[in-house]
């Protein structure tokens, strides 16, 4: 691969060549790779036997295969479903992960190493045991190391350890895989990669793959396992009942009646099986997660589009989310001189501003000062807001030429925990004296100092009221920092271009520094944020914005965007925060902009809204939001975020806009509230099939139907329909309970069809002196039967799709009137057996249809007022699911 030279030019001057490229071929024909086993999709193999190989696919098949076996190949259709919907399943689920494979390279991290003395970036599967790689902030350690040289390098590595403060790494220091690099840059080889490292396997769960508790797979899982114990016993029990009805089992297989006998119990066993609900459930994943891919958004977890559906707390980053991310620097405010020591002059200030903003890896901020002060593109003012001379700090500066390396002896990186660096920065006086120089959050300098600068805080607050990002400038006398003149020799060695000096073993204020200045940025919105932000608030999405920035500035810009419609948002500075977490809970609920958050805070935050039971998606980008995307139901990162940010994350908006929020949202509430519909028509289905076979086992009496008008009736009134509405827009909130819901529906229908279909074929031999034992009328009641159970069926769509003012009512009227018309079209009728009633069978037939809507409404209305005995059943299975 071809060093990338913006990267290199970046890097300080080093020595150390690294590998050469026959040694990393070397290693990588030894398997010395950094490949581990943990992909964010299922392989081709892994989908085609999680479509192909599950156990009520085993059942069909069998079932199939019995029923050819008796030579009734047109009741052996059902087979053939399953088969069509198998291969469905599978090339929409090859499509989806081809497409996501593909976004997934979008937001793949890169890391630089050095390969024959040069810089260049790879993929991180592409580095080798030995390389040389740098370790840059933002980025997520891809294997383990020994560092070799540091520049005030600080690891995160809660991932590994829990432990959120982060650590120095000074030579000869282990990096682990998973840690993060929040601050600084280090120079480190690489000693185990792949599956050998040490932290591979923690590394691997916090990238990809950490399953999310899916309330809807859960209520499938909890069907499925009690129709296993169900589905067996009942056809065992059908086959004994069928064969007693035709005289037992030697008179059975004398006749041949025993393929009547067999056929008919599979006609029960294939009722009873929601095998479609399967099929469905995945496929609507895999298609929203596909849809969601066309919109740049990369669902890692098929799961989490249900997540999606339970928001009702959405977590907010203000850099990169409502803001876009873009800084400029505006202004240079000096403040009033406090003390006895005369103030540095405007040229030092703004000199000394450039050597702290200076970093090997500067962080946004100090990249826009750098920029704005190179161009002198901002207002230097001084106390009373008067405009000074503004003064270049490439080239000329007030006639002194600036050379910022040979100036700086050592510094302290910025980092997102302390919310401050420094720089001791030799003086351009005579006298040559050093100072030290801090710029940082005003709030957490000012706390460190010995005076109180009123002045200077009413001063940081109208600029924050305006909501501007405002930075404070302090400098004390650096009496030991100005080092031996071997130590400043070796600093002014370093590369001009980026080189870092060396990095004081201090990260502590010294109380005696005196505020200089104020550093005024303004960010730029995202157009589309105050749009977005009402689209949620209608939604009953209640939206904070969690920042590590002044609450003040944080609050203006949430106001500018409409956080809280017309009313003005309620800001907090984390440090009033309570530790505990219901108190921090309690206190959450009135608040909509948290300021001067620590990582470790916004974790605690999300667990407070926990405690509360809110469903929490937490946005971000930084890698301080890498605890609390974690932490989150839902981790939502942005496409230009630190490595180790997506990595944690479930969805990653690859081109980092904030307007895609609600289709993802929008799109989990389509999935959530479709498969709650037609989940309600697939267990209608398995609840009469139930009944009815119970009810012939009890009764001996013919099965009411074959299993080609099961697979006719269902296909028209819950297979093809079910498809049509699981895809349909639905932006309904999810609310849990999922099983509850749809057994309150789906069983007082199954059972009011049951009961109609029984009592047809219990009543009407009798009444018309039918004798089921003749072949011409015991399809003459099956036909009627199945009149019936089509009818009522057609009833329960009608349910499931209301609205039916819209195109639903039209949905349930073309199938409807597809299913008569199947009954008299020549073809169809004689493939399915289906025809209308005739003759001196119109009236029973009307009679049956009319008491069976009767019972069905009777069976409706009755389970809206029974106990919520499901409600129990349902508590006992997550508190099941739960424990395990």
């Amino acid at each position: 691969m071809s060093a990338t030279s913006g990267a290199a030019q970046s890097m300080p001057a080093v020595d150390e060549r690294g590998l050469t490229a026959g040694q990393v071929a070397d290693r990588v024909a030894h398997g010395q790779v950094n490949v581990q086993s943990t992909k964010t999709t299922r392989t081709v193999g892994q989908i085609i036997a999680a479509n192909v190989f599950t156990l009520f696919n085993g059942i069909i098949l069998a079932a199939m295969i019995v029923v050819l076996l008796t030579g009734r190949w047109k009741d052996a259709v059902f087979g053939f479903v399953i088969i069509v919907n198998t291969l469905i399943g599978v090339v929409t689920e090859l499509k989806s992960k081809r497409t996501l494979d593909k976004l997934s390279i979008l937001v793949k991290s890169r890391n630089l190493v050095r390969r024959d003395g040069h810089d260049e970036e790879v993929d991180a599967e592409d580095i080798v045991e030995g390389d040389v790689l740098w370790i840059r902030a933002g980025e997520q350690v891809p294997a383990d190391c020994e560092v070799l040289e540091s520049w005030g390098l600080e690891l995160d590595e809660s991932m590994l350890t829990g432990e959120s403060a982060t650590v120095k790494k000074k030579p000869g220091d282990k990096a682990l895989s998973g840690a993060t690099a929040v601050s600084g840059l280090a120079l480190a080889r690489v000693v185990a990669v792949g599956e050998r490292s040490y932290a591979a396997r923690l590394t691997a769960q916090a990238k990809v793959f950490t399953r999310t508790k899916s309330d809807l797979q859960d209520g499938i899982n909890t069907i499925l396992k009690f129709m296993t114990f169900l589905v067996v016993p009942l056809c065992v029990l059908l086959v004994l009942s069928q064969m007693n009805r035709v005289g037992g089992w030697n008179a059975a297989i004398a006749t041949g009646q025993w393929r009547d006998a067999v056929v008919s119990a599979v006609a029960g066993v294939v009722g009873m099986i929601p095998e479609g609900l399967v099929l469905l459930t995945s496929l609507n994943f895999a298609i929203a997660a596909m849809r969601l891919a066309r919109h740049n958004t990369l669902v890692q977890e098929l799961e989490a589009v249900e997540t999606l559906a339970r928001v009702d707390c959405l977590n907010l980053d203000k850099t990169g989310t409502i803001t876009d991310g873009g800084i400029e620097l505006t202004g240079v405010r000096l403040l009033p001189d406090s003390t006895a020591t005369p103030a540095p002059a405007a040229h030092e200030v703004l000199e000394a501003l450039r050597d702290v903003c200076d970093e090997p890896t500067p962080n946004i901020t100090g990249a826009a000062v750098l920029a704005g002060l190179s161009d002198a593109a901002y207002e230097l003012t001084d106390a009373d807001g008067r405009q000074l001379q503004a003064f270049a700090v490439r080239g000329e500066t007030a006639g002194a030429a600036h050379d910022g390396r040979a100036r700086v002896i050592s510094r302290v990186p910025f980092s997102s925990s302390r919310k401050w660096s420094s720089a001791d920065v030799r003086g351009t006086g005579s006298d040559g004296a050093a100072a030290r120089w801090y710029m940082g959050a005003p709030e957490v300098i000012l706390r460190a100092l010995d005076g109180e600068y009123p002045e200077v805080r009413a001063a940081i607050d109208a600029q924050a009221r305006t909501g501007s990002r405002v930075l404070l400038l302090a400098c004390v006398a650096a009496d030991d920092a100005s080092g031996t003149p071997e130590r400043g020799a070796a600093n002014a060695r370093q590369d001009t271009a980026h080189s870092p000096a060396s990095t004081s073993a201090e990260a502590t204020i010294d109380p005696r520094a005196i505020p200089v200045a104020l550093v005024v940025c303004v960010e730029s919105v995202r157009p589309d944020a105050a749009k977005t932000l009402t689209w949620f608030r209608e939604q009953g999405v209640r939206c904070r914005v969690i920042s590590g920035d002044n609450p003040l500035t944080v609050a203006a810009i949430a106001d500018r965007v409409h956080l809280c419609a017309d009313r003005a948002p309620r800001a907090i500075d984390a440090r009033e925060l309570p530790e505990d977490i219901d108190e921090l809970a309690a206190v959450l609920e009135d608040i909509d902009v948290v300021g001067r958050v620590l990582p470790n805070q916004k974790k605690a935050i999300v667990q407070a809204l926990h405690k509360r039971g809110h469903t929490v998606a937490m946005t971000g980008d930084g890698v301080n939001d890498a605890l609390a995307l974690k932490e989150a139901d839902l981790g939502i990162a942005m496409g230009n975020a630190a490595s180790a940010t997506k990595a944690v994350a479930q969805v990653v908006l690859v081109d980092s806009k904030f307007s895609h929020l609600p289709d993802v949202v929008a799109r989990g509430r389509q999935v959530m509230a479709n498969m709650e519909r037609v989940a309600s028509l697939f267990l209608a289905k398995t609840a009469y099939s139930a009944l009815i076979s119970l009810g012939v086992v009890l009764t001996g009496i013919p099965f009411p139907y074959l299993p080609r008008h099961i697979t006719y009736v269902g296909a028209l009134t819950i297979g093809i329909p079910a498809f049509i509405l699981a895809l349909a827009p639905n932006t309904r909130r999810y609310m849990p309970g999922f099983l509850r819901r749809v057994l309150r529906f789906a069983v007082p229908c199954g059972t009011g069809i049951a009961l109609s279909v029984l009592a047809v074929a219990w009543i009407l031999p009798r009444a018309l002196h039918l004798d089921t034992a003749v072949a011409t009328d015991l399809t003459q009641l099956r036909h009627i039967c199945v009149l019936v159970l089509f009818a009522l069926s057609i009833v329960v769509l009608a349910r499931v799709a209301q609205p039916l003012r819209s195109w639903r009512g039209v949905l349930v009227a073309v199938f409807a009137l597809a299913g008569v018309a199947g009954a008299v079209i020549p073809l169809v009728s004689n493939f399915f057996d289906v025809a209308l009633p005739h003759g001196r069978f119109v009236i029973p037939a009307l009679v049956a249809l009319a008491a069976g809507l009767l019972l069905l409404a009777m069976c409706v209305a009755a389970g809206k007022r029974l106990p919520d005995a499901m409600s129990t059943m349902c508590a006992r299975s997550r508190h099941v699911t739960r424990n395990k």
